[in-house]
């Protein structure tokens, strides 16, 4: 009976291929080219969330290889060729051929007897850069740029791991996407503010009318904006819903607040409902007033008008963070913020062309904003 293969964290399995397997023979068929080398972009391993079960479609040993664009169309078909005839057939105990499925998007590894169907994606950092994002961050970062961009894509580009760094071009862009600009952090974290003040108040009248459904939907809803919340002020980018709570547990203050959090999800009547989501509010609040980017902010919770529910009135958070951005462009924008912070569809958030057509038709002025690169005044 086969042993099975042990589990190597997806960043160090391509790590290791990349000296041990590919390097040799991109140096062999192309002496002296300089090139970069990584791996970024989808997949668990990138954000460092894989796990045995992680191997059964779209992970093992394979990385990205850029070129110039013009070493590109000299050099790849002859890279690509000695790493199909060259790369081992497994790595590690882990096949290094990829075949494709039906099923769009995913690749699952497959045992092969002639060439190897390697999964190195062989391209350039402008093409490859553009194709995740919808533009090229080594050309500059504009502000439609930004707004265009879903945190999960920033967190695929921003994260993984550089095994080398001959064109000095991932270093470059990787730190031009490492975080926003200091007056556009306000903007987006303001905007998360006021998608709470949005529907804090929804929770008790749902269950004043005796919709315990209607409740815990808005109140899940609102666990959710809190903890991307969370992440956006401690400067991380929010994953998207499959990592999120993985993501959250590494914030400062998850393991006070998880439970909180939890309480909310599982109360089986609007009082307990809302005492959970106060506490959270004012959790999350004093966290605010910490990071000192506003004057010190009330966060205790208050009643909601002449009504008896209890909020936060979470818009003097979005009001506060509003009044320190002296950029005119961003104080400019609707309070929408991000596109991922106003559009919930897979279709346009894994489509960078439609995430940028819906920011440029949403931002408020026509035209939409300004598309020259991003100058942080």
């Amino acid at each position: 009976m086969t042993a099975p293969v042990p589990f190597v964290p997806g960043l160090e399995l391509s790590r290791r291929f990349f000296h041990e397997a590919v390097r040799p023979l991109v140096d062999a068929a192309a002496p002296g080219i300089g090139y970069s080398a990584a791996r970024l972009g989808s997949g668990s391993e990138v954000l460092g969330f894989d796990t045995p079960r992680s191997r059964d479609h779209e992970w093992g040993p394979r990385l990205e290889l850029f070129l110039r664009p013009q070493d590109l169309a000299r050099h790849a078909t002859a890279i690509g060729d000695r790493l199909a005839t060259g790369l081992p057939k497994t790595f590690l105990g882990h096949p290094t051929h990829f075949a494709a499925t039906a099923e769009a998007g995913i690749r699952v590894m497959a045992a092969t007897d002639g060439p190897v169907r390697h999964a190195v994606d062989i391209t350039d950092p402008g093409t490859w850069f553009t194709g995740r994002l919808g533009f090229d961050p080594g050309r500059g970062v504009s502000l439609t740029d930004w707004l265009s961009a879903p945190a999960q894509r920033l967190a695929e580009v921003t994260s993984g791991a550089v095994f080398h760094d001959g064109l000095g071009a991932l270093a470059t862009a990787r730190a031009r996407l490492a975080w926003y600009p200091h007056d556009l952090w306000l903007h987006v974290l303001a905007c998360q503010w006021r998608r709470i003040s949005q529907e804090e108040a929804f929770v008790g009248r749902c269950g004043e009318v005796g919709d315990e459904l209607g409740a815990a939907v808005v109140a899940a809803r609102l666990v959710r904006d809190l903890m991307r919340l969370c992440l956006l002020m401690d400067r991380q980018y929010p994953p998207y819903g499959k990592w999120l709570g993985s993501a959250f547990a590494r914030v400062p203050g998850a393991a006070g607040l998880t439970p909180v959090l939890r309480a909310v999800l599982a109360a089986a009547g609007p009082g307990t409902r809302e005492r959970h989501l106060g506490t959270a509010y004012e959790s999350v609040a004093a966290g605010h007033n910490r990071l000192g980017l506003t004057d010190p902010v009330d966060p205790a919770t208050r009643p909601y008008h002449g009504r008896p529910f209890r909020v936060l009135r979470a818009e003097r958070f979005a009001d506060a963070l509003t009044a320190r951005i002296t950029d005119p462009a961003l104080r400019a924008l609707p309070p929408g913020g991000a596109v991922d912070q106003f559009v919930d569809s897979t279709e346009v958030l894994t489509r960078p062309a439609v995430a940028r057509a819906v920011v440029r038709s949403g931002a408020g002025r026509p035209g939409g904003p300004s598309g020259a690169q991003y100058r942080p005044q």
